[in-house]
């Protein structure tokens, strides 16, 4: 008999999620992390009958009965899955923002200096219970960091002390500013936490961490770097969680998705990605050979380094330290009979030329370039020296991509643009231009930016006979946009502006982003 089935033997009320609940909705918890965790029990409102509480095993009855003389009350029990009461204690238990104000206003208070020893690792932030003002001070960095969706947190040291940075939606926000007696002990407890030597400062370091907030498993990868105030160290965040693979979950316009569906079923050819660094080109990448991931394919990818691990595939890193670089990975790969190849990034002319021979005999290839716009990566391979009838053979299409922030909703305003804004996004010559554009006002929903979530534009140039005919005669990157456009391509400023237009993003953010493309 499953736990369901016995939870109405028991004659126990059925609930699939529990968030409507009083005390899960505000965040109350009334009895420690540890046994809520371990139990599997969560009080979940309190009444003149009794204390409800949510169970995930219906035989749970010692549980039951601790509680009920905890709370010196009868125990209304209501089962809950598993998943849904897990994240019902997440929440829960989670830092609260305002509690990361208060502790550094306890700290400034404390301004005593503290040993620099190395500190044993707390694996479950919300489990931490560690007095040490070092370990909680960089645990609600993190649980502060996680909470507001950053992608990156930077520790960086100034000649007044350490400046602690958010990268949220794409952009740095200062955050906090710890005494100037916290900083060497900050730093020693993430090189702790990532495994590195603690007693090297002079050389930059990598390093990964793992950490777990209730169920929750998110990883981070953190590099060092010696600066004339101290050691800076940046840590990327790497949240599952909040990864969606799939290319009909990124935001990807209709008519592109069709196109560009249609181009990865290819038996053969280089599919390239482009954009500058936090684009989401990986992401973009992952999503579509997720799509193709099936036990007749045989995929393999080389990645510098591995940042999600994708069930069904095989992902090698690279590791410079033994020489294995993208060359020669991708030279042993194509031994393991690969129907589809992912190359993390094209760097030089050998992981070039062997990525086109490789596509030249019967394999798919995914890479990436650093390129301003799609039409700009077969310029860049022509300048590392491959030879344009190679181009024109084996490109099947470059997609460019940026990520542009989204309006807060909560701030969300229209207004009238000023004449110098309609000439900029040439909003005369647009039919759907209504006259008013849309702007975030800011407010505490998105920390006073007006911005909150980001949305990619996108910019394909799939390779048709006259652009074959085009890279033959020439490669530069302004005669093959021209002819891309004229074939139909739509360009990432003009996708901006029509997202503009929708009340999506503003048109500040479409000239923050595509004015070095467009020149707008």
């Amino acid at each position: 008999m499953d736990e369901r089935a016995l939870a109405e033997k028991f004659g126990w009320s059925l609930c699939e999620r529990i968030d409507h609940f009083p005390f899960v909705r505000e965040r109350v918890a009334l009895i420690p992390y540890l046994f809520a965790k371990q139990r599997q029990v969560l009080p979940l409102e309190r009444s003149e009958t009794g204390m409800r509480v949510a169970l995930s095993d219906p035989l749970d009855m010692d549980s039951i009965e601790e509680l009920r003389f905890l709370f010196n009350q009868p125990i209304l029990p209501v089962y809950c899955p598993k998943p849904s009461l897990e994240a019902a204690i997440e929440r829960c238990y989670e830092q609260k923002e305002e509690e990361t104000q208060l502790f550094f206003s306890d700290l400034e208070k404390k301004s005593a200096m503290i040993e620099g020893k190395p500190i044993e690792e707390a694996y479950d932030l919300l489990e931490s219970s560690d007095q040490n003002p070092v370990i909680r001070l960089v645990n609600t960095f993190l649980m502060e960091a996680i909470q507001q969706e950053a992608s990156d947190i930077h520790f960086e040291p100034q000649e007044l002390g350490l400046l602690i940075r958010y990268r949220i939606d794409g952009v740095l926000q200062k955050r906090h500013a710890p005494p100037r007696d916290y900083q060497s002990q900050i730093i020693v407890r993430l090189k702790v936490m990532a495994q590195m030597d603690i007693a090297e400062q002079r050389l930059p370091q990598d390093g990964r961490l793992k950490l777990r907030i209730g169920a929750r498993s998110i990883d981070f990868r953190m590099s060092t770097l010696p600066t004339v105030y101290g050691e800076r160290v940046v840590l990327r965040i790497l949240d599952k969680g909040n990864v969606l693979l799939g290319l009909d979950r990124i935001g990807m316009p209709e008519d592109l998705l069709r196109v560009l569906r249609k181009q990865i079923r290819s038996p053969e050819g280089i599919i390239l990605v482009t954009g500058p660094t936090g684009s989401g080109k990986t992401t973009t990448l992952y999503s579509a050979i997720s799509e193709l991931n099936s036990a007749t394919m045989n995929i393999v990818t080389i990645e510098d380094p591995v940042e999600y691990k994708l069930s069904g595939i095989s992902q090698c890193p690279v590791n410079r330290k033994i020489e294995m670089d993208f060359a020669k990975g991708l030279r042993h790969i194509l031994r393991q009979d690969p129907d589809v190849i992912m190359i993390g990034e094209i760097r030089d002319k050998e992981t070039a030329e062997i990525a086109i021979q490789s596509s030249l005999t019967g394999h798919l290839v995914f890479s990436t370039l650093h390129t301003n716009d799609a039409p700009s990566a077969l310029t860049r391979l022509a300048d590392m020296g491959i030879e344009p009838y190679l181009l024109a053979s084996s490109i099947l299409g470059v997609l460019a991509q940026r990520l542009v922030r989204t309006i807060c909703p909560h701030c969300k305003t229209s207004y009238v643009p000023s004449e110098e804004e309609i000439r900029g996004l040439g909003l005369g010559k647009r039919k759907n231009f209504k006259g008013t554009l849309f702007r975030g006002l800011g407010c505490s929903q998105c920390f006073e930016t007006g911005y909150k979530g980001r949305l990619g534009l996108y910019e394909f140039m799939a390779m048709s006979s006259k652009l074959k005919g085009q890279v033959l005669k020439s490669q530069d990157a302004a005669e093959l946009r021209r002819e891309a456009l004229s074939q139909g391509m739509v360009s990432l400023f003009d996708r901006g502006v029509d997202l503009a237009i929708e009340g999506l993003t503003s048109a500040a953010e479409i000239l923050r982003v595509t004015r070095m493309d467009e020149g707008a």
